[in-house]
């Protein structure tokens, strides 16, 4: 649902993923987070999703950067505050927000993130300092809730 934002197309995503999983199976390490392996596999499978889509509608290929279709979409029965979060979070460059997801949201530790976005804990540690200091200064401006 991170991912998507919509219960349809996360089920669709995790069969995929599934689906590819096991045709794949002899590409995963045992001993390794088989977590982290398939979140990779979904990510890239959203990713290529995105892109069919936008082919599709004769929009050609988008950076994922650039979609707003990556980031979380908050329910009708949110609060304002909370549709102001969703709204900044999706404003955040890619790599700043899906550290931010995983983390925040999903409950990884950094060490975690890293191995699932296949970064350096540092890096991780750097984006989350950096969208935190983003999400601040844009709740600041913005005149509204404000960020611990």
């Amino acid at each position: 649902m991170s991912l998507c934002g919509h219960v349809a197309d996360a089920d669709d995503l995790v069969q995929m993923a599934c689906e590819r999983a096991m045709k794949r199976s002899d590409l995963w390490t045992p001993g390794t987070r088989l977590d982290s392996w398939m979140f990779t596999m979904m990510r890239n499978l959203w990713v290529s999703e995105l892109r069919s889509r936008r082919v599709r509608t004769g929009q050609g290929q988008i950076d994922a950067a650039e979609s707003d279709e990556l980031a979380t979409h908050v329910g009708a029965a949110e609060i304002l505050q909370g549709n102001q979060i969703a709204a900044l979070i999706r404003s955040l460059p890619e790599g700043l927000a899906a550290t931010l997801l995983l983390v925040s949201v999903e409950g990884y530790s950094y060490q975690e993130a890293a191995d699932v976005l296949d970064i350096p804990i540092g890096t991780v540690m750097s984006r989350m300092s950096k969208a935190r200091q983003v999400m601040r200064d844009r709740l600041a401006q913005a005149g509204g809730v404000t960020a611990q």
